[in-house]
Parts: C-alpha cells; sequence; structure tokens
C-alpha cells in the first residue's frame, strides 16, 4: 500500500464484543476502514464481530478510536481486543461470509421504534415503501422478537421464509446503503402483508385492511392488532362504550389500560410531561411512560379510572402510524390476553384463546417468536424508574461490577422474569407476569429455553425464591444435575438493587412490598435489613399486624383497616371502625373481632403494601380492589400539595434487639384527621411523609449501630413516586448514600437479578 512518509505499516486484528449484529455495525466498520484506507475484513462470529485492518499504524489507531466513540444507534460495545499480527499486503477492506463455529458471546439487541429515515420514506408517495407496514432498516424494528438462534443472521429469523426481491437483495448486499444486512428487510413486492379475519378467523374481502381496520374501530369494534412482541387488544380511546365492552370482555374492571397517540403533541394535549418524560416518550425503546393527565373530555374516562395518571405511548411500529393518522385522538392498546395469561403471539392462537373479547384481528404473516410485552416506565425525582422491563430494553444485559460464574435464576411468583448470570453481564428475560395459569407457565418454560439459547448458557447452579410453593421454586427443585440455592425474597430485592449499582459490601436495605415469604413464617413486605451479596441479617420491620382471612384481606383492604384500627386502639377499635364506616355493623365487626383473636386464617404480616391497603380503606377510598395495588395507587392518587406535617410514629426494640416501627400513633392521628374532616389530599401526603420520616429514623437507628452510611431501596412500594422521592429526601438530608432501581424494576420484576447475584456470590465465595 503506497503511503506518504513512508509511515510504519501494521495489522491489527479486533474483536468487538456486546450488542454487534443486526445493527449496521458491519458496514459501519467498513465506511470507517475505507475511510482509513485500511484493507482486511470484518466477520460476524458467535463470539462477537472479528476485524483485521492493515495500514499505516496512526490510521489505524484513529480507526479504532473513531469505532469505540461513534458507533450506530443501535449498537454497543461490551470490550474491545487488539492485537498486532502478521501483515498479510491487504489493500482492500472485505465484508466476508459468518463463522458460525465456537462458542457464542454476541448480545442481541432488543427491539426498538421505526427510525426517522424510514418514517421519511414511509411517508414520501415515490418511495417504494410508501405506506408499507414493515419498513426497516439496520437502526430499526424487530430484533429479539423475530431471532430462532445465534448468529443474527436472516436464516436464523422469522424472515427466512421471505426471499429478497431484487432491488432488496441489492440493499442488502451493499455495505454503502443503509440497509445492508438489516435482516428483517423487505418491501411490498416480497415482504409480509397484513389480513383481517373475523371472529371466527377468516380472512375479509379487502384490498385495504388498513383502511377496514381504521373504519372497525370507528364503528366501535374491539381489534386485535399483531404487534412487534405481540398482539394488542385496541379500541378508540374517546369511546366510552367501546371501552367499557372492553372492560367486560377481558374482565378487567378497573385497572388503567395504556394508550398510543400519534405524537409528542398529541400526547401534550393528554398530559403533562416534563424534559425526562419527553425523552422516554420518544426513545427508541417507545416505552409506556405514566404521565400526569391534564383535564379534557377527549378520552374516556373508563381508561384510566381513579389514578392520576395515563399510561401513555408513541407509535413504534409503522403499522401504529397508519392506524392512528387520521382519525383518533388516542388507541387503547393493552396486551391481548386473558386474566393473568401471556401475550399472544400467533395468529391461530389469538383467534382461539381471544375469542369472546376481539371482534375482529388485524394479523399478518411475519411470525413472532418471541413474546415480549410493552415496557413501563416512570420519572421520580428525574431519576427513571422501569416497572416493566420488556420491550424496548430485553435482552440488553446489565453490566455488573464483576464477573461472576454462570448462574440461573428463575424469579419469583409474581410479575416474574428470569435472569442469566454470564461473565461480567447479568441477562434479564422478557416481563413473564403472573405465574398462575397453565398459559404463563408455558411461557415461563418457553423464556428458560430463549435465555439459554441466547446466552448460550447451560448453568449447572440454579437460583429461586425461598417461598417453597412457588412455582417458579419448583421448577428449580425438579430440574436436573443442579445445585439449587433458594434466596429470601426481601435479601434479593436488596441485592438486586446494589447489582445494577454496580455496589458491594454491606448496605442498610430497605425492601418495602406487600408480601414475601419470611424466615420466621411471617409474610414481610416492610423491612430493614443489613445485607451484602450473600447474607442479611433482620435489623428492623414494620410492626405486625394480622391479615384477617388472609388473602382475602388482599382483596378486601377493609379487613386490613379493621386489624390496623385493633392495633391501635385495642378493644375499643370497634366502635372506632363503625364511625369510619369500615365496618358496616357491630355483628359484623364483632364476628371480624373473634376471627383476629383466635388467628382463624389471619397470618401476620409486616407488609407496606398492606399497610397502605388498610389506609386507603380507612379513609374511604377503597374497600375491594380489582388488581395488585389498586388502593395505594388511589391514595397516591390523592395527592395535590407535596408539603404536609408528618404524623407521630414509634421505634421500639424486640428483646432480641431488633428495631420495631410501630405506626400505631399514625393510625390514631389518621383517624383524629378524617373524622375533623380534613382533606384527603392532606392526610394523604401527610402519611408519606411520615412513612419518609420514619425511614430515615429507623436507618440513622441502624447507622447508630453499625455505622453503614449507603442505604439502598427496593420493592413494589417504591414505584409510589411520591413515597420514593420524599424517603430519597429524607434520607439524603440524614446524610446517607441513598441507591435507587434504575435500569430494572424496583417490584418483583427485578427479583431474580438478586437472586442470581447471591448464589453466584455465594459461589464465588466458595473457590477463595
Amino acid at each position: 500500500m503506497p503511503l506518504e512518509n513512508k509511515e510504519e505499516i501494521k495489522r491489527v486484528r479486533c474483536l468487538f464484543f456486546g450488542i454487534v449484529q443486526g445493527v449496521g455495525f458491519r458496514p459501519f466498520i467498513y465506511r470507517q476502514a475505507v475511510q482509513y484506507r485500511l484493507g482486511g475484513f470484518v466477520q460476524n462470529r458467535p463470539d462477537g464481530v472479528l476485524v483485521e485492518v492493515e495500514g499505516a499504524a496512526s490510521a489505524i489507531d484513529s480507526f479504532i478510536h473513531g469505532v469505540q466513540n461513534n458507533l450506530p444507534p443501535l449498537a454497543s460495545l461490551t470490550g474491545v481486543s487488539a492485537l498486532d499480527i502478521e501483515i498479510m499486503s491487504e489493500d482492500v477492506f472485505r465484508i466476508i461470509p459468518s463463522d458460525n463455529s465456537g462458542d457464542g458471546d454476541v448480545h442481541i439487541a432488543p427491539d426498538v421504534a421505526v427510525c426517522p429515515e424510514c418514517l421519511a420514506e414511509f411517508s414520501n408517495p415515490h418511495d417504494r415503501r410508501y405506506r408499507y407496514p414493515f419498513i426497516n432498516c439496520t437502526n430499526c424494528g424487530p430484533r429479539l422478537t423475530i431471532i430462532k438462534a445465534i448468529p443474527y443472521d436472516r436464516v436464523n429469523t422469522s424472515m427466512s421464509c421471505f426471499p429478497l426481491c431484487p432491488q432488496c437483495q441489492s440493499e442488502y448486499e451493499n455495505p454503502a446503503d443503509r440497509r445492508f444486512h438489516a435482516e428483517p428487510d423487505a418491501c411490498p413486492v416480497c415482504g409480509p402483508q397484513l389480513k383481517i379475519l373475523d371472529e371466527e378467523g377468516i380472512p375479509l374481502n379487502t384490498s385495504d385492511p388498513i383502511t377496514a381496520a381504521v373504519g372497525l374501530l370507528k364503528e366501535g369494534k374491539v381489534l386485535a392488532v399483531k404487534g412487534l412482541g405481540g398482539f394488542h387488544l385496541s379500541v378508540d380511546a374517546g369511546n366510552n362504550e367501546a371501552v367499557a365492552r372492553l372492560r367486560s370482555r377481558k374482565y378487567r374492571e378497573e385497572k388503567p389500560l395504556a394508550i398510543m397517540v400519534y405524537d409528542a403533541a398529541g400526547a401534550h394535549r393528554l398530559a403533562q410531561i416534563n424534559d425526562d418524560e419527553e425523552k422516554l416518550l420518544t426513545s427508541p425503546q417507545r416505552p409506556i411512560v405514566l404521565l400526569k393527565k391534564k383535564n379534557n373530555n377527549v378520552i374516556s374516562e373508563r381508561v384510566a379510572p381513579g389514578v392520576p395518571h395515563f399510561g401513555l405511548m408513541l407509535p413504534y411500529t409503522p403499522l401504529h402510524y397508519l392506524l392512528l393518522e387520521r382519525y383518533f385522538e388516542a388507541l387503547v392498546m393493552t396486551s391481548a390476553n386473558q386474566v393473568d395469561e401471556p401475550i399472544c403471539i400467533r395468529n391461530r392462537e389469538a383467534v382461539e384463546r381471544l375469542k369472546g373479547i376481539a371482534d375482529y384481528y388485524l394479523v399478518h404473516n411475519r411470525d413472532i417468536l418471541v413474546r415480549c410485552d410493552d415496557s413501563i416506565v416512570m420519572v421520580a425525582g428525574e431519576r427513571q424508574q422501569i416497572l416493566r422491563r420488556s420491550r424496548g430494553f430485553v435482552p440488553r444485559p446489565i453490566a455488573l461490577a464483576e464477573s461472576f460464574p454462570d448462574v440461573l435464576a428463575l424469579g419469583p411468583q409474581l410479575k416474574a422474569t428470569q435472569c442469566i448470570l454470564k461473565g461480567k453481564f447479568a441477562f434479564l428475560s422478557p416481563h413473564l407476569g403472573d405465574l398462575e395459569t397453565p398459559q404463563a407457565r408455558d411461557f415461563f418454560s418457553e423464556s428458560l429455553t430463549l435465555m439459554q439459547r441466547i446466552t448460550e448458557t447451560n448453568p449447572s447452579v440454579v437460583a429461586c425464591d425461598y417461598h417453597p410453593a412457588y412455582y417458579s421454586t419448583k421448577v428449580a427443585a425438579e430440574l436436573e444435575s443442579v445445585e439449587v440455592i433458594r434466596v429470601q425474597h426481601h435479601h434479593a430485592h436488596i441485592v438486586s438493587c446494589m447489582a445494577e449499582n454496580r455496589i458491594s459490601g454491606e448496605v442498610i436495605g430497605l425492601a418495602m412490598d406487600g408480601t414475601g415469604f419470611g424466615l420466621d413464617g411471617n409474610a414481610w413486605g416492610g423491612e430493614f435489613l443489613v445485607a451484602d451479596e450473600t447474607q442479611f441479617r433482620r435489623v428492623g420491620h414494620l410492626q405486625y399486624f394480622i391479615l384477617p382471612g388472609g388473602e382475602k384481606a388482599i382483596r378486601e383492604p377493609w379487613r386490613i383497616a379493621a386489624s390496623l384500627l385493633k392495633n391501635a386502639y385495642g378493644q375499643s377499635w370497634l366502635s372506632v371502625a363503625e364511625k369510619l364506616g369500615v365496618v358496616s355493623d357491630s355483628k359484623s365487626g364483632g364476628l371480624l373481632d373473634k376471627i383476629m383473636e383466635k388467628k382463624i386464617n389471619s397470618p401476620l404480616t409486616s407488609g407496606l403494601g398492606r399497610l397502605f391497603d388498610g389506609v386507603a380503606a380507612m379513609m374511604g377510598l377503597r374497600r375491594q380492589v380489582s388488581f395488585e395495588g389498586q388502593a395505594a395507587m388511589e391514595l397516591e392518587g390523592q395527592i395535590n400539595e407535596t408539603s404536609a406535617a408528618s404524623f407521630p410514629f414509634a421505634i421500639k426494640q424486640d428483646d432480641e434487639g431488633c428495631f420495631i416501627l410501630d405506626v400505631s400513633e399514625t393510625i390514631r392521628s389518621i383517624v383524629e384527621e378524617i373524622i375533623g374532616g380534613t382533606d384527603k389530599s392532606k392526610i394523604s401526603s401527610s402519611f408519606h411523609w411520615t412513612l419518609a420520616c420514619a425511614f430515615a429514623a429507623m436507618a440513622n437507628k441502624i447507622k447508630g449501630e453499625t455505622g453503614i452510611e449507603r442505604v439502598a431501596l427496593s420493592g413494589g412500594c417504591f414505584q409510589n413516586r411520591i413515597l420514593l422521592e420524599k424517603s430519597v429526601f429524607e434520607l439524603e438530608n440524614a446524610g446517607f448514600s441513598v441507591y435507587c432501581h434504575k435500569q430494572v424494576p424496583a417490584n418483583d420484576g427485578g427479583v431474580a437479578l438478586g437472586q442470581a447475584v447471591v448464589a453466584a456470590s455465594i459461589m464465588k465465595n466458595r473457590k477463595v
């Protein structure tokens, strides 16, 4: 190769690790190499992307620096190795066929929203992909949901049955083109097509499925729409009767429904949106974002009754843009499933499982291979909080502070996910949901196979919850040739927070949720732990109270209110309960009193989530709930002011030195405020502030005995943005370093990560 000044020539072999396949990385490498006049080649391999470059030493240095600092939009690097090798006298750079041999270490990209370049083509009447519902390129579109195997080549995806037409083939083979090796690439000539099915699954005779679908939605019909990771059930969000019909058919009486609007301007018309929220809303991940409602008469009150927020998202497929472009302020887009079942992904499956719910089905013939529900996020105190981590985020790994042995964690029973540790990375599965039905358990098995396939691991150590009755725990016990490590639920919560914040050593862990199996056999959920990656000790907890009727009390929080009143007032609780309307009469109250006295099907709990339920019932907000967390959400929703005086509380110590947070005085103060006619907003705000002050006071007590100044917050109660913000404020004011969740859910969706790190840390310590 001719060079000016006879600069030193060398050849360097580089291996790039991370999300580097199916994201335009090879053409990017090609363009960089040509720019710096380098010879060599680039090749996909199971463990990453191999690059050999030959040329001037300074040009190679600039090439490597440019690659690391100017990646394609969907690519990310987790590591780079570089080694000088023998010069081959190459002055041409090539893209060579993939090498499929060897062990895999490639990170698969998540599915992301259609990119601006594709949208511009999609909107151009002179473009051959004008209004084509499956337009994509290397910077956007499906990834995880169409993959069969690694490496991520077209033959290993559900696009393998769509041979490329000559024009698409030319793009696919041209390194200078945006669609070079865009594996889902297609056009109207050679790609997937839409059709509409009636309720029996019979295709309608229409040449324009989109126009037909829009017409059906305008008529108030319930339409099942096939998307990226599964089907949605859709209705016009402004049509009260259509929303009510969907709720009735899906047996989803009050739980909020997600809505989709055409663009950010439409979102601003419906909700109050700050800069951080808009950034999330318009990000390539396109999650559902929880946004404070604006007063309007456009969206049916039945979409999100009783709560102050909409779950709102923008379109992420071209199909969504076609449905929303003219006629609707918003469409309901809720997961297409029955209660406690996974989202539907196959056309025939949807027709069978959604019979009686959907009137029509807008489907296509590109198979979805991996179920992946919409992700849900919120912003609290300028922090991103992921409430459900799935489409757009999975399977991008969580980077860990150190390398761990391979471990599989099977997660909890509710809001389940799975996790595999491999080296310095944690791979979390898509959201699985609650493992209560046969269909959900089938999905659990599907996901297990998927996770092992995409990480190319088969761990011999399996972590699971300490609860013996959880389905995931039973699965762990049935696996052959593995060591099972059971991890207490709240310990896993705290370690999940530690892992994603990349901290080690002891922390004060505040694990606040509804229910988790405690080591003493009681239902824990308001826990103060001193924990590290391998062990914990319980140094404090919310004072136990009775759950009258067990699981029934969770569905009927007036029972919890009665229990809290009994704790606070002793034998005189019944008269207070009658005055508040917690019990209807002395006879029913007396019966409940006997149940509590004799502890008939009435376990003890320290769950903070149950305390929220009881206070909401006491205030007359919710005697019964139709979904988990409803009472707590409505209690948070009462707040319209951020400052309020806290109620009194007490901190005691039991005989073993464990700190007990006693809220009896808090309950009595709340009762006085209710009877005195104080505004519910003020009571709710004071209650939240009281908890934040109590958390700081408890942490200070623990710090006094341990010297620990770091606090990790985890558990579903920290999905409450007011509680989270106030708690962080109080703890930081008290001098603590506070760690919260950002990348994984604070709720049970993050438990698998904690389980995996605990088990792997135990294994690692054995080898020391």
